[in-house]
């Protein structure tokens, strides 16, 4: 059977941030410290209590969200609209902040594993999902939990992507499928306020028999290609000879110079024998070059000067 594996962000999209922020928790000490110290200047008095109230108002009213966040603020349950980024204010018990939106580029790594492809073959393949939310209202309206949603609409898609495509086809041209699961994602995405960039295949993983039998195909293909090759040199070779074996055939003197010229780089270094048919002597009237050749070297063996003996 067929398994998922999803990597999610560790914290969940919907949490909201802490009841206190840092700013309405310096002034709720602020402002306790400032009640104090009325206690301790002029005794027990009701209006000692005003400051610490207003801390406690601010602590709970003030909220601060980051440079990259949106949040979204319901009143009585109805949504009100959005804040931030930077400092913002609320009315506290009647108003709350239900979610904090990221609107950076976010990455989700999806796996289909033993999908199969147009050719039936079963792959498993890694994928790299680059999102962000271009408007928070409708990705708050529009779905419960839209990390969730993108994730598993792009493992959906991409399994869908994988049985239309062959084998051959997903290894070869990766871009391709990239980009066909980014359009198929970013049409289902966009109403709720969310575009995908692009998909990145990154892997794509066969089976280990598969992997030996592709293995010994392209051996295979290797070894006939160089058959081949060797195959046409042989053929340009011969037809080399050919070519020359007419214009012997049509020149004898060519043909004779030929040998001539093939036993003299036989015969030109010290100690070789080549043994020629008598016959091939007379007819090519080699003997009086062979005599030359002989008595050329026994030339240089005596101009070479005797080394003086010891005494």
């Amino acid at each position: 059977m067929s398994s998922l594996n999803l990597l999610r962000p560790a914290q969940a999209e919907g949490d909201a941030r802490p009841r206190m922020s840092g700013v309405g928790l310096g002034l709720l000490v602020v402002h306790l410290a400032a009640s104090i110290g009325l206690w301790r200047l002029a005794g027990f008095r009701w209006w000692i209590v005003i400051p610490l109230l207003v801390g406690l108002y601010l602590a709970f009213a003030l909220k601060v969200a980051a440079q990259w966040q949106k949040a979204a603020v319901l009143r009585l349950g109805r949504y009100r609209g959005l804040r931030g980024p930077g400092l913002f204010h609320i009315i506290p018990i009647v108003d709350s902040v239900s979610q904090f939106v990221d609107q950076r580029v976010r990455v989700t790594d999806v796996r289909a594993e033993t999908a199969l492809t147009r050719d039936t073959v079963p792959v498993n393949v890694d994928a790299i999902v680059f999102w962000l939310v271009w408007n928070p209202e409708k990705a708050i309206l529009e779905v419960a939990n839209f990390v969730e949603a993108v994730t598993l609409s792009a493992q959906t898609a991409l399994r869908e992507s994988i049985g239309r495509h062959e084998l051959a086809q997903m290894i070869t041209d990766r871009e391709t499928l990239g980009h066909e699961l980014q359009r198929i994602l970013d049409e289902k995405t966009n109403p709720w306020g969310i575009t995908v960039q692009s998909v990145e295949i990154r892997d794509v993983q066969l089976p280990k028999e598969l992997e030996d039998a592709m293995s010994r195909r392209a051996q295979a293909e290797r070894e006939r290609q160089a058959r081949i090759i060797l195959g046409t040199a042989e053929t340009e070779i011969s037809d080399k000879f050919a070519t020359a074996a007419k214009v012997y055939e049509q020149s004898p003197i060519a043909l004779h110079l030929r040998a001539m010229n093939m036993l003299y780089e036989a015969i030109k270094e010290r100690g070789s024998m080549v043994i020629v048919p008598s016959q091939v002597v007379e007819t090519m009237g080699l003997g009086g070059m062979l005599g030359t050749a002989a008595m050329a070297g026994r030339a240089a063996d005596s101009a070479t000067p005797a080394a003086p003996e010891k005494a």
